[in-house]
Formats: structure tokens, sequence, C-alpha cells
């Protein structure tokens, strides 16, 4: 996993992280540039609405865009009722014009793992999206997980996602930390992402793949004692970074699962609370300690919740 990559992309190694960019002529700069934006919470009362809201959001910007659309997937419970809506539309010939102008990418992965295993994410957009979404959208592109060199096949990915012209829509979670910290994507904390990074490989810890794999249980995937195990035995997880959600014009993050993840409540409530700093240094100290406070700095975001996201901690 040490090919090197093109010149194009820099290759930057934090501890056991590497992290996949451009580089900047003063990253501390950037990051001390970008706006703090308060978040207010989107609530809908059930997880169908929030997947109607996501839906709107692709009709929407297809509406105002005449061109193809990027579109991120998020993976796990945030965006199943999405895809299962999709689904249905793909069933029919209604949105035969926009599923054609679609370029769908993925986000995050666990590697190394076969593709087909049920535990992938891959798996899981094909079981809720159907046949008829994949064959009908113009391209659909995934992390490769089943290769000797992932950080070549990364490198292809961040290639050809940047070669479409940018990602109008980023879909986006939020993965609960311990003390309250939590994750984008699989931007883990102390991971040493920063605002240049455009994707990168991260070792993987017993806390995520727990998280990982009992998301997939509750959301109805099914799982093999086979496909369990490969994912136990997973080492790295490929992911996008913070460049590639701060450059989409538009962010939409879903928190529907606090029933079967409390500990989101506790952090989604520290991303709503913190005071960033101003100085670039400790703002640099603040994101790699919580990723979700990126989110913070995205001037178009819209952060979908259900009521118990809120309500054990006292936000409604």
């Amino acid at each position: 996993m040490s090919a090197p990559v093109p010149q194009s992309i820099k290759r930057r190694v934090v501890g056991n992280n590497v992290w996949l960019g451009h580089e900047e002529p003063d990253g501390q700069e950037l990051l001390a540039r970008l706006s703090v934006q308060k978040i207010n919470p989107d609530v809908k009362e059930s997880e169908e609405l929030v997947g109607r809201a996501m839906l709107e959001e692709i009709e929407e910007t297809a509406r105002r865009k005449q061109s193809d659309l990027v579109i991120i997937l998020l993976g796990g419970r945030g965006a199943q009722a999405l895809h299962r809506q999709l689904g249905e539309l793909a069933g029919t010939d209604k949105a035969d014009d926009l599923l054609s102008r679609l370029h769908v990418f993925t986000q995050d992965a666990l590697a190394p793992m076969r593709m087909d295993n049920g535990l992938s994410f891959v798996r899981d957009f094909e079981r809720l999206l159907g046949d008829d979404f994949f064959r009908k959208v113009k391209s659909f592109t995934s992390m490769r997980t089943d290769t000797d060199n992932l950080e070549e096949e990364l490198t292809r990915y961040i290639e050809k996602l940047e070669s479409l012209g940018g990602i109008d829509i980023f879909f986006l979670g939020l993965g609960p930390e311990p003390n309250a910290a939590s994750h984008l994507a699989y931007i883990k904390p102390s991971s040493g992402a920063n605002a240049e990074d455009v994707a990168g490989l991260i070792p993987i810890s017993s806390s995520i793949l727990e998280h990982h794999i009992s998301k997939f249980k509750a959301g109805g995937s099914r799982v093999t004692e086979t496909d369990e195990a490969e994912c136990r035995a997973a080492t790295h997880i490929l992911t996008l970074g913070p460049a590639a959600i701060l450059r989409a014009r538009r962010v939409v993050q879903s928190i529907v699962d606090a029933s079967t993840a409390p500990a989101k409540r506790g952090s989604f409530r520290r991303v709503l609370e913190t005071e960033i700093a101003s100085d670039p240094h400790e703002r640099a100290q603040q994101l790699d300690e919580n990723p979700g406070l990126w989110t913070r700095l995205h001037p178009n975001l819209r952060s979908l919740v259900l009521p118990d996201v809120l309500e054990a901690e006292s936000l409604v």
C-alpha cells in the first residue's frame, strides 16, 4: 500500500494513516479562512420523511443543473429510506431522465474485503437500490477493496471523482466516538486529516468494526458467519477526507439511528455546541480530536435528524 501516486495527488503520512490530496500553498491559512457555521437541525418525524427530504435534495439539484450530477451515497442506516425510495422509482419510468444523469460514488469501505461480502456497503446498496437503479444511472463507482494495492486504487477513485467536475451532493452521517467525539465518513479522531486531504487509508479499530457490523445487522442486512469473520479481519478503512466534504456544493447529513446507537446523541450535541477556535493551530487540533466538527465549516449544510437524536440531550 505504499506505491507512488501520480504527481497531481500528494501523499501525506501521519502515524499509520495515509492521506491523499492536493498540496495547498498554506494549509493553515486555508483552514483559518473557513467560516464557522451554526447547525440548525431539521427534525423529521420518521425515517421515511428523512429519506423523502434527501430525495427532494437530488430532485431540486437536478432542476437547477442542466448537466450530469455527482452524488456521494451514505452507507448504513442513515440513508436506507432514501435508497428504498430510489429503488422504487427506478422500477418505474418516472425518474428515468434524472437517474440517467447521476454519477454515483461511495464514500468509505473496509479493506481488504471481497466485494460481495454482505457487510460491504456495495452489497447493501444493491439490496436496497435494486438492479434497475444500477442499470439506469450514468455510472456507479465504489472503492475497490479486493486489491493488493489499496492506495493505488484509491488514487484512481479520486481521479475519476474529480474528473467529473466535483461533488454536487455529499450525503453524510455521523458516527459516535469515545468522549462524545465523532467521525464523518470514516475520518477518525487523531488520524491527522486536514483540509487538503481528499481521501485516506487509516488503520481499523475494534470499535469501528463493532459499530459497522451492528448497524448493518440492525438495518436488516443478510450477514453470514464467513462475511462477519472476513469483516473482523479487515485492517484498513478507505474514506473520503475533509477536502471532499468541504468542496462539495451541498452536504446533506442524516442521523436516524440514535435508538440503536445512542452515543450519537452526545456526539451530535458536542458538534452543535462546540465553540470552534479562530486560531488555525487550535482549530486544527479541535478538528483532529473531533472530525464531526468539519460539518460546522461547510456553508451549505442541511442536517436531517429524528426527534430522538435530540430528546435525550435536552435539545428540543
